[in-house]
């Protein structure tokens, strides 16, 4: 199978590679030229446009920072629509709006593609090694055909139902784990300014009511003094306006 890929930042990125590891063919779209050189080196072949890499590929896999930025890269005239035709899959790893995505999901199937909503969760790290979780929407035949790349990508696969549901998802979970992080820097802050030992501390709430997945990853990157989660702080602006956006819709 030729696989498309749209998007390789961080976690895109690491997706992409570990789609190449596994022995597919893919060919790679970046406006980033160095880290599309990356994935040249490692296999993969280099397309010039969006348009190009869905006429190259079986399968389309978008994986971009924005909903302005997905409807850009499917819509403009040399985008991923006027580049498929019936067959090929569509997958959404974006985090954006559900409706946003709908829409544009209804602009594939009218090509005679098909689309499905494949974000997914649990950070770069868990996406380099495989073990990513991976929210899927759309149909259930559709999801049972991109279920062995979906497999290959993450260790946890729920289909969550129609085309929306997992958008809807992903920024509610985002939103949560946004507020949990808030939440430990802010008692590892008054556990260090109490004198409190931080290896004690980081073990005290890790076996308490206070645990959290965020927990035990994000505060061991706090803890080790780098504070890199590979993670920017406009895309936590986007997901959690993401999030109220649809909850006030609601």
């Amino acid at each position: 199978m030729n696989i498309g890929f749209i998007g390789l930042g961080n976690v895109g990125g690491k997706l992409a590679g570990s789609l190449l590891r596994n022995g597919y063919h893919v060919t790679i779209r970046d406006l980033d030229p160095e880290i599309t050189r990356r994935f040249i080196d490692q296999g993969a072949a280099a397309a010039s446009s969006p348009r190009a890499v869905a006429e190259a590929s079986d399968m389309i896999i978008t994986c971009l920072p924005s909903p302005r930025a997905c409807s850009a890269v499917m819509e403009a005239e040399d985008g991923v629509i006027a580049g498929l035709s019936a067959g090929k899959v569509w997958l959404e790893m974006s985090t954006t709006d559900a409706q946003e995505l709908v829409r544009i999901a209804a602009r594939v199937a009218a090509t005679g593609a098909l689309a499905m909503e494949t974000p997914v969760s649990g950070g770069c790290h868990r996406a380099a090694t495989g073990n990513i979780s991976i929210f899927a929407g759309g149909d259930r035949d559709t999801f049972e055909r991109v279920l062995p790349v979906l497999t290959t990508l993450g260790r946890r696969v729920l289909h969550t139902g129609p085309l929306g549901t997992a958008s809807m998802l992903k920024v509610l979970t985002n939103y949560l784990a946004t507020a949990n992080l808030c939440s430990v820097a802010e008692a590892l802050t008054v556990a260090r300014k109490a004198g409190l030992d931080m290896n004690t501390t980081f073990e005290a709430i890790r076996i308490s009511s206070g645990n959290s997945f965020v927990h035990e990853t994000e505060s061991q990157v706090i803890l080790n003094g780098s504070r890199d989660i590979s993670f920017t702080m406009d895309l936590v602006l986007k997901d959690v306006g993401l999030f109220d956006a649809l909850a006030r819709s609601l």
